[in-house]
């Protein structure tokens, strides 16, 4: 049996990152934010690094169950980490982890992971997202000055490819580039277009 698509009526954004509310801004479909506190984003020591993102997506997604009250309803919850050589590169604490996170990724080529997932009362579908990223040698002096000046503290790996230390470090990228900046807007699109009937934004 096919299962009828929900019509959408409203998506709840799970996320207070502001990078995340531009991108899905950019689909054209109205949402609302809503950060709920203390989310539990722990995970078992057994989950591979690769599975990280997408556990942690699902597990914040039950977080908000209640508040997906009617049908048409639909939470957007994500999880976005850097991976090199089995090691996961989450937000830094503070300056000193940030330096020696752009050390450790400097040179090297690494994986954006994003994990995904949109529920509605009747439907859950969780996916993840990868994308290759190769960076320069990064001088000393570039590294301290990225993270002096842009304080990327709630950015995973240290950084955001979208500024300054993308524009003069980045020498390669594979996949999405959104999925970078912590948001895979053309799988949402694309998975959205497989749960949900919703009118698509016109022109003026």
């Amino acid at each position: 049996m096919v299962k009828m698509k929900e019509q959408l009526k409203k998506i709840i954004l799970a996320s207070g990152s502001p990078r995340r509310r531009e991108l899905l801004a950019g689909l054209g479909m109205p949402f609302e934010v809503v950060v709920l506190p203390d989310v539990d984003e722990s995970y078992p020591d057994t989950v591979k690094a690769d599975d990280v993102p997408e556990y942690l997506a699902q597990k914040k997604a039950e977080a908000y169950t209640s508040l997906l009250t009617e049908d048409g309803k639909l939470v957007i919850t994500a999880d976005t980490v850097v991976i090199l050589d089995g090691r996961i590169f989450g937000k830094p604490q503070n300056a000193e982890e940030a330096i020696q996170m752009l050390r450790t990724l400097s040179g090297k080529t690494h994986h954006v992971i994003t994990g995904v997932c949109l529920m509605t009362r009747g439907q859950k579908h969780h996916f993840s997202v990868r994308t290759e990223v190769t960076f320069k040698v990064l001088a000393e002096c570039e590294i301290d000055y990225y993270i002096d000046t842009y304080r990327p503290f709630d950015k995973a790996g240290a950084y955001g490819i979208q500024e300054w230390i993308g524009y003069i470090g980045c020498t390669g990228l594979k996949g999405s580039y959104y999925n970078v900046m912590g948001l895979p807007v053309q799988r949402i699109y694309e998975e959205l277009e497989k749960m949900v009937e919703w009118t698509m934004p016109t022109s003026n």
